[in-house]
């Protein structure tokens, strides 16, 4: 049994999968429809669900290991996921303008991805780790915009 539970890979678990998977599916939705409404009632549904699955499957994680904090570990977890949906989600409560909220959601997202490496690696390991997530997302999310222009063809939305 695990005494020497450090939250940080929990809170990077859920933070990391909230900026990939919902930066996709804010930037899906964006390109699909032109009702805010409909992308921040889909985010807020998905960012709940999402948050509570990942903190489930890190508890179950945790808990196969036998470690004392699995509850704990899932909490972080689910914590983390949330707070980072709440914060893409944001630009889309508060500004009226499509574009305007949307360069805000990446922007926030990188801003995340830099603080959460900043915080994580120093020096050169720092830069790399920053780097590859940033890819990662971008990649994310241009396969999403796809995705979006896809559906928006064959359902005429």
């Amino acid at each position: 049994m695990s005494n020497n539970f450090d939250p940080k890979s929990a809170i990077i678990l859920g933070m990391q999968d909230a900026i990939v998977s919902l930066l996709g599916l804010i930037a899906g939705l964006y390109f699909a429809f032109t009702d805010s409404i409909i992308i921040i009632i889909s985010c807020i549904i998905a960012s709940i669900t999402a948050a509570l699955s990942m903190g489930a499957a890190n508890y179950l994680a945790t808990r196969a290991g036998n470690d004392d904090h699995a509850l704990w570990a899932g909490f972080c977890t689910g914590t983390a996921y949330l707070a980072t949906c709440a914060a893409l989600i944001l630009p889309f409560l508060i500004f009226q303008h499509q574009t305007i909220a949307i360069v805000s959601v990446f922007l926030i997202a990188v801003l995340i991805i830099y603080l959460f490496n900043l915080v994580c690696y120093h020096g050169r390991v720092f830069y790399r780790h920053f780097a590859e997530m940033l890819i990662l997302c971008t990649i994310i999310s241009i396969v999403a915009f796809f995705i979006g222009e896809i559906a928006h063809y064959m359902f005429g939305i």
